[in-house]
């Protein structure tokens, strides 16, 4: 089933407050009210665990209360009878955290007198005030209800942990019961998909995904079996489908994207197998960040082989790192471009034509978290020039395909692992999700980009040994960035040290270096245009490979060339982190 449209939802909104207009009595009213006012977004109260008159301890009250309105993680409303102060409903609502668990406990509190809603978002600290009569209008103050609310992107919160450590113990179950491998990195990945899909509305209604899981047998004999049955329809066009499946499967769009391609065995699910899916179900995986999620389960799933992850050079860089990266790079060139401009329609036009053709390479891309925030950043870009193009009579709303054009194809990354390159893969799309809908929000309208048309090129293999030119043209490449691996000289395989000889063409004195330099020297290969990774046939240019320090104290390291070499790139720019200098 399609996600309801916001102009179904605004057309619901107006009989609901021609209907509710004269009403005053919050004893008399107060349920019904409530029901109808979560039929507008779409919701049904009784499938998504809503609860009226929950009993609660009260700050600073011996006796148990009751909230009004109660949606465990999300909501909590108090509702007055008119005339009576929303002050104190806020005040009231605000109590009853004193008899909440950590896990119930609300983003958005609502008070309401039937005539007057104030919503006050307690993550962004943020307030909104509307009345009864200006609720068609002002549905998008309310898209947190029908599944549409803007995630904001922190450095490792408890719902990142807490998801982790939940998928790290199935991922456990399945390995330790013979399921492993190729097989089971493919199937955590879509499970992965499905989770974020299921809380973020790519899944309608919301839920259809853990209530799906929830019809199984409590033995999970048949969990396995659903789950096959659900891949195969996530791979094809409703028309296409079984009709003995259509309703089962019904609220699942079709995907693509390959995601969901390829036909591995399934696992088979015992009791407590099934209980850990349905205990990820039950995290609200519309708060969990794509940019670090992947690199925190990675860690998770290789507690066991702690020496393979540095040989491979697996690590974490935070948004704030990667942040210090992208700035200089290239947002706050950008960012400026547009503050000069938009107030100048033929410039504006220009400069939004300009983001969709920028490309991106990160060359040691392990989950994506390079990827994840520039993309972020790009399309919150395109955002602010699309609410600028706004004043110049552009019809942004109901033409969203047309008029977002920065799309994950861009992004092109290398990993040597398989894993990790899967989860790259699909964090871009996620966030893609996550993308469209702020900007959704933005402009009063759902968009969703389904089926997948478009992918992040992610490529599996050995970046030291890769051509990067044969995998993504210099004359289509603008920027090269990321945090490559740092293992010292001693700490080197067999393996690394060869990978670096090659990289630098056996390079004198290459056996001094840290394994990160293979990275530095095809970079400057790259950026150059030679072979040799020089922008002259002096050697001794090896040394416009050099650190820099930043206004912040960090350490990047940019390849830097000879501007004066007529083959030097200079539509090209690279800058590389070292998390271990920060």
């Amino acid at each position: 089933m399609p996600a309801i449209a916001w102009s179904e939802i605004r057309s619901r909104a107006a009989t609901f407050a021609r209907d509710w207009a004269g009403e005053t009595s919050e004893r008399a009213e107060a349920q019904s009210f409530w029901n109808e006012f979560f039929a507008v977004f779409g919701v049904d109260r009784r499938r998504t665990g809503v609860r009226f008159e929950k009993a609660a301890q009260r700050f600073g009250k011996r006796a148990k209360g009751r909230i009004d309105v109660f949606w465990p993680g999300l909501l909590l409303a108090e509702h007055k009878s008119a005339g009576q102060s929303l002050d104190a409903a806020h005040t009231q609502a605000t109590d009853y955290f004193e008899g909440l668990n950590d896990d119930e406990l609300p983003r958005y509190i609502v008070v309401s007198d039937f005539q007057n809603f104030r919503i006050f978002d307690l993550e962004d600290g943020t307030e909104a005030e509307l009345t009864l009569a200006e609720l068609p209008k002002k549905t998008h103050l309310f898209g947190f209800i029908a599944g549409f609310q803007k995630v904001r992107i922190r450095e490792e919160p408890e719902a990142n942990i807490k998801a982790v450590q939940k998928l790290g113990e199935l991922h456990d179950a399945l390995k330790t019961d013979g399921y492993k491998g190729h097989a089971l990195e493919v199937f955590l990945v879509r499970i992965l998909f499905c989770l974020f899909a299921d809380d973020t509305g790519l899944f309608s209604p919301k839920d259809s995904f853990l209530e799906l899981l929830e019809t199984t047998d409590e033995d999970g004999s048949d969990t396995g079996r659903l789950l096959a049955g659900l891949f195969q329809c996530l791979n094809q066009r409703r028309d296409a489908r079984q009709k003995s499946l259509a309703e089962t499967f019904a609220p699942f769009p079709y995907v693509n994207g390959k995601l969901f391609e390829e036909r591995p065995d399934i696992p088979a699910f015992d009791s407590n197998m099934r209980a850990l899916l349905l205990e990820c179900c039950r995290l609200n995986w519309s708060s969990i960040s794509p940019a670090i999620f992947g690199a925190m389960f990675q860690k998770i799933i290789e507690l066991d082989a702690k020496d393979r992850r540095r040989q491979l050079g697996a690590h974490y860089t935070s948004e704030a790192n990667i942040l210090k990266v992208i700035r200089p790079l290239f947002l706050d060139e950008l960012r400026a471009e547009f503050e000069r401009i938009k107030h100048n329609k033929n410039a504006l036009f220009e400069f939004h034509k300009k983001l969709p053709t920028l490309n991106f390479l990160d060359p040691a891309c392990g989950c994506g978290n390079f990827l994840v925030i520039t993309y972020r950043e790009l399309r919150r870009l395109e955002a602010d020039v699309l609410r600028a193009a706004e004043a110049f009579g552009a019809h942004i709303v109901g033409a969203f395909k047309q008029a977002v054009m920065v799309n994950v194809d861009q992004f092109h990354g290398i990993e040597i692992e398989e894993f990790p390159a899967q989860v790259a893969q699909v964090a871009m799309w996620l966030t893609d999700h996550q993308m469209n809908v702020e900007v959704g929000l933005a402009f009063g309208e759902p968009f969703d980009r389904l089926p997948l048309e478009k992918s992040a090129n992610i490529r599996q293999g050995n970046a030291l040994r890769l051509d990067w030119e044969a995998f993504v043209p210099p004359t289509k490449l603008n920027y090269i960035l990321g945090n490559p691996p740092f293992v010292g000289k001693q700490l080197q395989s067999e393996d690394q040290k060869k990978d670096l000889a090659i990289a630098t063409n056996n390079l004198k004195g290459i056996g001094v270096l840290d394994f990160v330099c293979g990275w530095y020297f095809k970079a400057a290969q790259y950026l150059s245009g030679s072979k040799e990774g020089f922008a002259s046939g002096d050697k001794k240019q090896f040394a416009d490979v050099r650190f820099g320090k930043q206004p912040r104290g960090i350490e990047d390291i940019f390849v830097s060339l000879d501007q004066q070499d007529s083959t030097a790139r200079e539509h090209i720019r690279c800058a590389f982190v070292s998390t271990n200098s920060i």
